[in-house]
C-alpha cells in the first residue's frame, strides 16, 4: 500500500520526485532529473488533471510549494475573515516568512509528514473531485492521463488509486467527512479552489455546492478566493 503522505507531497509538488529535497535545494539533481523524466519534476496535479492555477501559482507561494501553500492560504483568508475585514481588503501574503508558521500554531496542516493519513487521502481526492467536475475528464482524457502515470515514477499503487479516482471521484460525503475541524474544512476547500481555475458553470456550481456541505460561511468563501486569486496569475 501506498503512503498517503508521501504520495500526497508528490501530488502537491513540494518536492522534487526523485531527490531528496526540495526545488529549491538540489538543483542540480532536479535539472538532470527534469532532461530524464519532464513529468516528474512538476506537482502532479498540475501536470495530470491540467489545472491552469497550479501552473501558476506567483510570488512566496511558488518558492514554498505543496501542503504549506494550502494552509497558509487558507489560514490567511479564515484569519481576515474572522477580524472581518472585506475580502477586497486582502493582501498578498507572504507565506514562507509570515504566515505558515501562524498557520500551523493555529491548527492548519503546514507539514505532511504531521497530518493523517485519512485527511492526506481527502485532499487528493477534493483536488480530482473538483477537476472532474466540469466533466471534460473523460475516457479519451483518462486514457491520456494513464499514460502520463506510466511515467511518472509512481508505485503501481499509487497510479492505481489515482485512476480510480479520476474514474470516480469518492462521494462528497466521504470528501467533507474527513475535514474534523473548521481548518481543515478550510483546507479542504482550498486546495479544491486551486485544483481548478472555476470558469464555468459546472465547476462553480461544484464549489458552491462543496462550500454548504462544509458548512463554510459564505463570507469565509469569499475571502478563500480573494486570497487564492492573489497568488494565481
Amino acid at each position: 500500500m501506498f503512503d498517503p503522505k508521501t504520495l500526497l507531497d508528490q501530488f502537491l509538488g513540494s518536492k522534487v520526485p526523485g531527490t531528496n529535497d526540495t526545488v529549491r535545494g538540489k538543483a542540480g539533481d532536479a535539472v538532470q532529473l527534469a532532461k530524464d523524466n519532464p513529468l516528474a519534476t512538476g506537482a502532479i496535479a498540475a501536470v495530470l488533471l491540467g489545472t491552469g492555477a497550479g501552473r501558476s501559482i506567483t510570488g512566496s507561494a511558488l518558492k514554498l510549494g505543496g501542503l504549506a501553500v494550502v494552509a497558509g492560504l487558507g489560514y490567511q483568508a479564515y484569519k481576515n475573515y474572522q477580524a472581518g475585514k472585506a475580502p477586497q481588503e486582502s493582501e498578498t501574503p507572504q507565506l514562507e516568512t509570515d504566515v505558515v508558521p501562524e498557520a500551523e500554531r493555529s491548527g492548519f496542516d503546514t507539514d505532511v509528514e504531521k497530518m493523517d493519513d485519512d485527511f492526506a487521502l481527502a485532499l487528493m481526492r477534493a483536488m480530482i473531485a473538483a477537476a472532474r467536475s466540469d466533466g471534460h475528464v473523460d475516457e479519451e482524457e483518462r486514457a491520456r492521463i494513464a499514460d502520463r502515470l506510466a511515467v511518472s515514477g509512481l508505485a503501481s499503487d499509487a497510479q492505481a488509486f489515482i485512476n480510480a479516482e479520476l474514474e470516480g471521484s469518492a462521494p462528497l460525503d466521504e470528501i467533507v467527512a474527513a475535514a474534523k475541524t473548521d481548518e481543515q474544512k478550510v483546507e479542504i476547500y482550498t486546495a479544491s479552489r486551486l485544483a481548478i481555475d472555476p470558469d464555468t458553470r459546472a465547476e462553480r456550481g461544484y464549489l458552491n455546492m462543496l462550500a454548504g456541505r462544509l458548512g463554510l460561511p459564505d463570507e469565509l468563501v469569499d475571502h478563500i478566493e480573494a486570497t487564492v486569486s492573489g497568488v494565481v496569475a
